[in-house]
């Protein structure tokens, strides 16, 4: 089976699969009451969306397990070893995260609250399977400690500190897609934007069966979502959903050796976490004022006026240059 072929039999199927799967569980949500609690302290006009079903993610991580599992028994045979390590190892990390979401927005719904898992609880958790990844990764697959570094088609060795720098990259990255899921559609758009990204650069540039599968499974599981997710959202895919795509959002940046690339095509992802932690920042400096109106940015453009469709539109367009722009640091691969 051609590469291409491969692309669009993944990215179908778990299309269909996402929104077959969100037809059924958006009425079963409802009748148990698994609804969106909203902040106080957020926007008010968000208060209308309490009671919204949430952990739809639970749609789109099933159906990637399952397209994953059938990828898996069709080309098995005519794949090296090393790629499916590789593979099996994304697919892990990515569902681990995914339990971490469903731990966490099982809390959120029992303490009827908007906070679910303490922050250090979270991050704890997401270290030691940051970790394990790299671990699994170093000693199945035989990652390099060679650092790319984008644009300027150097290379640096860095030894263990690649680690440290993977980690790190890691842990920021799930996070700061998690936090970029505050408004209808947000997440989802941006994130099909990297799914784009990954398509082109399989297409183009390498021909891999792992990145034509995982583009697929960030489009179709992204696409799929926004059908129900849009404004106005009739589900939210919660933390569960989030720190799944946040995980696959890095992870793919070790099928190309270019993890300091998230950078350019997660862009927006980290714009997010950035105002998040320059607003702390500056609070905590200046004792009690306030950088922006409200953190992550797309609520301080929300609060300046800015629907939420103009959010997500001008959002998703400036990930999309930047993944444009994310092609031409790949180097010389």
């Amino acid at each position: 089976m051609s590469i291409e072929k491969l692309f669009f039999i993944c990215f179908l199927i778990v299309l269909f699969l996402t929104v077959l799967g969100l037809r059924i569980l958006i009425p079963v949500l409802r009748s148990k009451k698994m609804g969106q609690k909203i902040l106080e302290i957020g926007p008010r006009w968000h208060k209308s969306k309490e009671g919204t079903p949430t952990m739809g993610g639970i749609a789109f991580v099933i159906a990637s397990v399952i397209v994953y599992a059938v990828f898996m028994l069709v080309s098995y045979k005519n794949v090296d070893m090393k790629y499916i390590l590789c593979s099996l190892n994304i697919v892990v990390y990515a569902i681990l995260n995914a339990m971490i979401g469903i731990i966490d927005d099982f809390a959120k719904i029992r303490k009827s609250k908007n906070e679910g898992l303490s922050p250090l609880a979270k991050y704890t958790f997401q270290s030691i399977i940051a970790i394990l990844f790299l671990i699994s990764m170093r000693y199945s697959v035989g990652i390099s400690t060679t650092l790319f570094i984008p644009f300027f088609n150097a290379y640096v060795d860095l030894g263990f500190f690649y680690y440290i720098i993977a980690y790190f990259a890691l842990c920021g990255v799930v996070n700061s897609v998690n936090l970029t899921d505050g408004i209808d559609g947000l997440a989802s758009s941006v994130t099909f934007t990297v799914g784009i990204f990954f398509m082109v650069v399989n297409f183009i540039v390498i021909k891999d069966a792992n990145i034509a599968f995982f583009s697929a499974i960030l489009m179709g599981s992204t696409l799929g979502f926004l059908v129900y997710n849009f404004y106005p959202a009739k589900i939210f895919m919660g933390d569960t959903g989030s720190l799944f795509l946040g995980a696959l959002v890095i992870s793919m940046a070790f099928l190309i050796d270019n993890i300091l690339l998230v950078l350019v095509y997660g862009f927006v992802f980290i714009v997010e976490a950035f105002s998040d932690i320059l607003q702390v920042f500056y609070f905590k400096v200046t004792k009690g004022k306030r950088l922006f109106k409200m953190a992550p940015i797309h609520h301080h453009f929300e609060k300046s006026g800015f629907s939420e469709i103009q959010i997500v539109v001008t959002f998703t367009i400036v990930n999309a240059i930047f993944c444009f722009l994310a092609y031409f640091g790949m180097g010389n691969l």
